[in-house]
């Protein structure tokens, strides 16, 4: 009779967090990840990636905790880029360990059930990955607030509330189960493009026209690369050198300036930046594919057919006489 207990998983999840973000330096930054293991699934949007640290214990001869330890210290030394880390059975484990986590430091949860059990019970509900504001409110209005709440709710009774899937991932992740592994592969492509100002920049407006000029410039890159993008990400640096991201997926995967435009203004109005001194703007196209693959909705309006005529004469114009001696503010949507 074979007795031999099963190897225990060891999932990471790492979030970087640099002085200034580059396209560069994140995949210096992977590559460090990948000396440790091979195992490493990027996820640029948020400058995270989880790593599956299973194999790579025996091959160090450490357990997590110095494995993890070692990983900060060469991404440190090497780039002097601090991170946050946590670490756990499970991807859903991992990634709350490291919402729990500041920079500088790491969280790990052992695979034991006892202690899985106690890093998970006490969590508010909303910390449980797949758990959303709305099935929050809706387990709140039968008394059910933490993660424990949830493990100690009966299936059937969660089901009747939730439904049939959404109860059974939340069921399911409250008891720690959570059987989707690192899927390794490179960081898909991204283009980005920055404004920096000549000193921290308190006007709104400047804030707008500064992200639309950048709107502009990301925009006849892509289309001269032949890509299209399927997501937007904005980050503002401030005066105290500290960071906020957002990201947000494109309604259709383009290139057309007032498609990003529209989702660029949304996502700088969405951060209310009144009375905040920025000092750099940097809008980053996301999961780009090659311009043949877009599929654009047919519509009966003339004037986007128009807009994107314009574009090309733009691109032409900006290719044969340098940049900044074209632009059209037509071509952005204006705000309601």
């Amino acid at each position: 009779m074979n007795t031999t207990r099963p190897r225990p998983r060891a999932i990471l999840r790492i979030h970087f967090h640099p002085a200034e973000r580059t396209e560069e330096l994140y995949g210096q930054l992977l590559t460090v990840v990948e000396g440790i293991s091979s195992r490493v699934e990027p996820l640029p949007a948020d400058w995270s990636a989880y790593v599956d640290l299973t194999g790579a214990l025996t091959y160090w001869g450490r357990d997590v905790e110095g494995l993890v330890a070692v990983l900060r210290l060469r991404l440190l030394a090497l780039h002097g880029v601090q991170c946050s880390a946590g670490a756990g059975p499970t991807r859903s484990i991992a990634a709350m360990a490291a919402d729990a986590t500041p920079p500088g430091s790491a969280t790990v949860v052992r695979d034991d059930p006892y202690e899985v059990a106690a890093f998970l019970r006490t969590k508010p509900a909303a910390a449980l990955p797949g758990i959303g504001p709305k099935t929050v409110k809706t387990l709140a209005r039968y008394g059910i607030t933490t993660v424990g709440d949830i493990a100690d709710t009966q299936l059937p009774t969660l089901q009747r509330i939730l439904g049939t899937t959404a109860a059974r991932l939340a069921h399911d992740r409250a008891h720690g189960i959570d059987e989707r592994s690192v899927v390794p592969g490179a960081a898909p492509r991204t283009v980005s493009v920055s404004r920096r100002f000549e000193r921290d920049e308190l006007d709104t407006d400047r804030h707008h026209r500064a992200v639309l000029g950048l709107v502009q410039d990301l925009g006849r890159r892509l289309r001269t690369s032949g890509e299209i993008a399927q997501a937007l990400t904005l980050t503002v640096t401030y005066a105290d050198r500290s960071q906020t991201t957002r990201t947000r997926t494109l309604a259709e995967s383009t290139a057309h300036t007032p498609a990003l435009a529209a989702t660029a203004r949304d996502l700088l109005t969405g951060l209310g930046l009144q009375r905040a001194r920025v000092r750099t703007l940097a809008l980053r196209a996301e999961r780009l594919r090659p311009a043949e693959d877009t599929v654009h909705q047919l519509t009966f309006d003339q004037r986007d057919d128009k807009l994107r005529s314009l574009e090309t004469a733009l691109d032409k114009a900006t290719t044969r006489y340098g940049p900044g001696v074209a632009g059209a503010a037509s071509t952005f949507p204006r705000a309601g």
